[in-house]
């Protein structure tokens, strides 16, 4: 895990790969819940037996369950001590390029965009943020995350 002392300290690191996250294992229990939050029960995503017979052989994850892994992945990353907390402030764009089978292990590459300082001594940062599935040479996801940091 990278650590950081400010959000300024960030600066140097603009237009980099700051921190690769750890590796998250999805699991059918996971996708079951985040239909039962969401009301998303398509069967692609919780009916194994149904799925088995469809495009991708197995049940998938929803792409908004691998976009809710974000905050996971920043925080096995990398870690600001000199900030006392950091707020998602939105997305700018989100692709999702490939399925994510249950049982996937999946991973966050976080590259900084760019970074500039807010209202309240805060800094408003911008991630590239690359969701790779272990095996797979074509990314899962590609988001590009704001947020906000607060001394």
């Amino acid at each position: 895990m990278k650590t950081f002392q400010t959000p300024s300290d960030l600066h140097a690191c603009l237009g980099q790969e700051v921190a690769v996250s750890d590796w998250i294992t999805i699991t059918q229990q996971q996708v079951n819940l985040f239909a039962e939050a969401t009301g998303d029960r398509q069967w692609i995503h919780v009916d194994p037996d149904r799925a088995k017979a469809g495009p991708f052989g197995a049940t998938i994850a929803h792409g908004f369950l691998t976009l809710s892994l974000l905050p996971q992945f920043f925080d096995s990353s990398f870690e600001i001590t000199g900030s006392r907390m950091g707020v998602n402030y939105g997305l700018n764009k989100v692709r999702f390029m490939a399925p994510v089978p249950v049982g996937s292990r999946l991973r966050g590459r976080m590259k900084l965009l760019g970074a500039e300082a807010i209202a309240g001594d805060g800094m408003q940062t911008i991630w590239e943020v690359t969701v790779e599935r272990e095996g797979s040479a074509k990314p899962v996801c590609v988001a590009e995350s704001l947020l906000r940091h607060y001394p």
